[in-house]
């Protein structure tokens, strides 16, 4: 959420309210089907309902959710509408936070409570949240046709009055509202309220507020409407274009485009990195919405934006939980360790992007990366958002990775405090619903006769269609081993694809007990294809280790991991000023039937354990590690010898060979932190290391050079989680290695490919 006007004063102002409870019930129908097939999909996810979660620290989130959703007051959410569109309130008392009657975007959360219970009642059967969705759609019917007597154009629905929507149109609105957000919000509630439960009084109401939505536009220019956009208008792009896919009606897919950003589109359709300062949330559902764009046009410029704004916001914009933005901005890429302050991670940014990574899946289903990224986000920030102590499962807005930083502790709603039942409803709040009542929407996918398993989530699938059930029995990551029982018709000869995370390193398949000569390769799926009898049974195993992942600006700055958990340190109640200087090669694990781990840093021990467990004291997630600073050797893995200049020359030009270490400082090296890169200077010569003429080719020459300012000499290190690193040219993308793997002295260093061997792997070792 943004806007002109602080979020934090609107909230500051807002005051609490006391409860109350109302029950209301109204009858289930049939789910809804698509009219439209979408462009592209090679794969598709399960429906909602097909697949449910078993006992586990990942349902146990969901539960909590389900409880709070069974517990809020209907007719309380129904306040702002009502006495909008002049009706009796009924006695309800208002909400506070940002649903209070004074509150600019009041009533944008409804639209979630609508998601949630939708996606409660299909996937869970609890007639309780079916009937309080049907219920505020009914109520919402009523105030939508009273709109003639309070003067609102027909179809309008909201908590506050059409006329900011003149101001909007006008670029006079000054108060902070953000009025095409909250229509997106109702608008995607009512959808999936029509789509899971078949509530066809839902699809009534949605389609008179798109036509409603489709006359206030239509009738603008442009440049009009462009400059409209400038203000957060969530993702009407995506629910527009939903609607016609749901329906067939090609009004709403014009009107879906009228929502193209072009000052956000047209650099991410040149792939450029534009998002330095822009308000993070409201970009990401933009994207979304160019996928959704391409599933309905085929038009490829939709696709190249929504991959390239994820490869762009995953890899330059991410911290290593998975959440992205600081004060819900993005910052300039690859700053990290620049921005560890007590309000990164905006809840909603993380939300939109895994709907993204989901959406992206659907159209590549062989890049397992986006299941590692989604996997990251969804076990690191998400599980960790919600507060396990509290029956109603809330949740924080920003997730805190400052040093000592800690859940649920701050000002306002600024530095990580709860949710409340009736006195916060922020945005993180709303998305929270959807995503803890949705956790299992994305374990499975299937394309064709392929079953695809991306997640290792204790689950069932019932893949109803081919009488087979897939019961998925793990304490992954605590353990690195899950098993897949297939059961009932196995329907003869198909496929099963299982993600192989990039992180392991020698994973094993067996298939009743008898280990599978498949491709397991890291970073990519091992398909599995056989004839498949009742009660057949796949085991996975998955080995972890500990991995320093450095962050992106700073190489002296890291996080530990392992396997795909983020562990954190637990300082208790003790306050940090600055990053604990942790010693990695004291990282030990303790105890088998847990993630729990032990550390030196600062001299002294600190436990360690899983972040999305960190509740209840104050952590840290990165430290530092040492490894900037003074100087230091690049001692080649395969050789073993040391990266040092000829002759120890000063010129420029001078050819960087391996040596033994003679003592003195032709190989010495500081390692100068370089924003997104570092560059090696040479503690003799003073030069940097680079490469000849700029070459890209394999075998290219690396020399020193005088700083030229350009990206030759400058250089990533990828940490292997093994104590070595691949030394990565920023300019030619490829690594530092031995010409023909020599051993001996004088053997230049060469540019290579990634042949997978030690040629290319060095150890950085500290002098002194």
């Amino acid at each position: 959420m943004s806007s002109s006007v602080s979020r934090r004063r609107f909230l500051e102002a807002a005051g609490a309210v006391a409860a109350a409870s109302v029950a209301a019930s109204a009858a289930g129908r049939s789910p809804a089907r698509a009219a439209v097939a979408p462009v592209g999909e090679s794969a598709r996810p399960f429906d909602f309902g097909q697949v449910r979660l078993t006992a586990s620290r990942w349902a146990d989130n969901q539960n909590r959710t389900l409880a709070y959703l069974r517990f809020v007051d209907v007719d309380r959410l129904l306040y702002n509408f009502r006495a909008n569109h002049g009706l009796s309130t009924g006695g309800a008392a208002p909400n506070g936070g940002w649903d209070a009657p004074t509150f600019p975007f009041r009533t944008h959360v409804q639209g979630h409570f609508l998601t949630a219970w939708a996606q409660a009642y299909a996937v869970t059967g609890d007639s309780t949240c079916r009937d309080k969705a049907n219920h505020m759609v009914a109520e919402l019917a009523k105030c939508q046709a009273n709109n003639p007597a309070v003067g609102f154009g027909s179809g309008y629905l909201s908590g506050f009055p059409e006329s900011e929507f003149d101001a909007l149109e006008a670029r006079t609105l000054s108060n902070g509202n953000v009025p095409y957000y909250v229509i997106h919000k109702t608008m995607t509630g009512l959808l999936d309220v029509w789509r899971l439960l078949g509530n066809t009084q839902a699809r009534d109401v949605l389609l008179n507020l798109a036509a409603w939505v489709d006359r206030r536009t239509g009738r603008l220019s442009s440049r009009q409407m462009q400059a409209m956009l400038e203000t957060e208008f969530g993702g009407m792009n995506a629910v527009l274009t939903d609607l016609y896919l749901q329906t067939g009606d090609a009004r709403w897919l014009t009107a879906a485009r009228r929502f193209d950003h072009a000052a956000v589109f047209d650099p991410l359709a040149a792939d450029q990195d534009r998002l330095n300062g822009l308000h993070a949330n409201t970009q990401v559902p933009k994207w979304i919405g160019a996928a959704r764009e391409y599933k309905a046009t085929g038009d490829t410029r939709y696709r190249d934006i929504a991959v390239n704004a994820w490869n762009i916001c995953v890899d330059a914009h991410t911290y290593v939980i998975g959440g992205n933005s600081q004060a819900e901005h993005f910052r300039p890429p690859n700053a990290i360790a620049g921005y560890l302050t007590r309000d990164t991670c905006e809840s909603c940014n993380t939300f939109n992007m895994l709907k993204l990574t989901r959406e992206l899946f659907t159209l590549d289903p062989d890049r397992a990366d986006l299941f590692d990224f989604y996997e990251r986000a969804w076990l690191n920030h998400v599980i960790g958002q919600q507060n396990p102590a509290d029956g109603h499962g809330h949740v924080t807005y920003f997730t805190p990775l400052n040093p000592g930083g800690r859940r649920g502790v701050g000002p306002a709603w600024g530095g990580g405090t709860w949710s409340t039942d009736y006195d916060s409803f922020w945005c993180c709040q709303g998305t929270g619903l959807e995503m803890h009542t949705g956790l299992m929407d994305s374990v499975y996918f299937h394309s064709g006769t392929t079953l695809i398993v991306n997640m290792f989530v204790p689950s069932v699938l019932d893949w109803s269609q081919r009488g087979i059930t897939v019961t998925q029995t793990t304490s992954y990551p605590v353990g690195d081993t899950t098993t897949l029982r297939v059961t009932g018709d196995a329907g003869g000869t198909w496929a099963m694809r299982i993600r192989i995370p990039s992180w392991t390193s020698g994973a094993a398949i067996s298939v009743n007990g008898v280990a599978q000569n498949v491709t397991a390769a890291p970073g990519g799926y091992a398909a599995l294809t056989r004839s498949w009898t009742s009660g057949d049974t796949v085991t996975v195993r998955l080995p972890m280790r500990v991995i320093m992942r450095a962050a992106n600006d700073n190489a002296d700055v890291a996080a530990v991991t392992y396997g795909p958990v983020v562990l954190s340190g637990n300082y208790g109640n003790t306050a940090l000023g600055s990053l604990p200087s942790l010693d990695t090669s004291s990282i030990t694990r303790t105890g088998g039937g847990s993630l729990a781990f032990t550390a030196t840093a600062d001299g002294a021990t600190v436990e360690l354990g899983p972040f999305y467990d960190a509740h209840g004291h104050n952590y840290t997630v990165y430290w530092n590690i040492g490894r900037a600073g003074g100087t230091v050797r690049l001692v080649n893995a395969g050789s073993g010898l040391v990266l040092g200049i000829q002759d120890m020359s000063t010129a420029d030009g001078a050819r960087a060979l391996q040596w033994y270490d003679s003592g003195t400082a032709d190989h010495d090296w500081e390692i100068v932190d370089d924003g997104d890169a570092v560059r090696l200077r040479n503690a003799h010569s003073g030069k940097v290391l680079g490469v000849q003429d700029m070459s890209t080719a394999d075998g290219a020459t690396v020399l020193q050079w005088s700083d030229n300012g350009t990206a030759d000499h400058r250089w990533t290190l990828l940490d292997q989680g093994d104590g070595t690193y691949k030394i990565r040219n920023v300019h030619s993308g490829k690594l530092l290695g031995i010409q023909d793997d020599s051993t001996a002295v004088g053997a230049f260093a060469v540019q290579d490919s990634d042949d997978g061997g030690a040629d290319n792997r060095w150890r950085i070792v500290r002098n002194g």
